[in-house]
């Protein structure tokens, strides 16, 4: 897949505490393809001491529960949220090389 051209299909996205909804609009023929896959929680390793639990508790939630995740980023190697979704529905469209972009089928 040429991740780094999502962005031009890329319409938007809605998140909520149980879905990610991409929307990908390809701007030659017209058409907009939905993507709906789950929202997963946060897949890194988030480590506390026992020290930073009973002296930093507020700071200690904040780092577990306020972690930012990688909605889209065409300069990373590794499977985002919108590239899962794009993976869902990528049989309708086709990479067009003159346009240097996915086209709808």
């Amino acid at each position: 897949m040429k991740r780094h051209s999502l962005n031009k299909i890329l319409d938007h996205v809605k998140i909520d505490q149980f879905y990610v909804v991409c929307y990908f609009k390809c701007r030659v023929k017209n058409k907009t393809v939905i993507s709906r896959i789950p929202f997963e929680p946060y897949e890194g390793k988030i480590e506390f001491t026992w020290q930073d639990i009973v002296f930093h508790p507020i700071e200690s939630y904040n780092r577990y529960y306020h972690t930012p995740i990688t909605i889209y980023d065409s300069n990373i190697d590794d499977d985002t949220l919108v590239q899962k979704a794009f993976e869902k529905v990528s049989k309708y469209f086709k990479w067009d090389s003159k346009l240097q972009n996915y086209v709808f089928i």
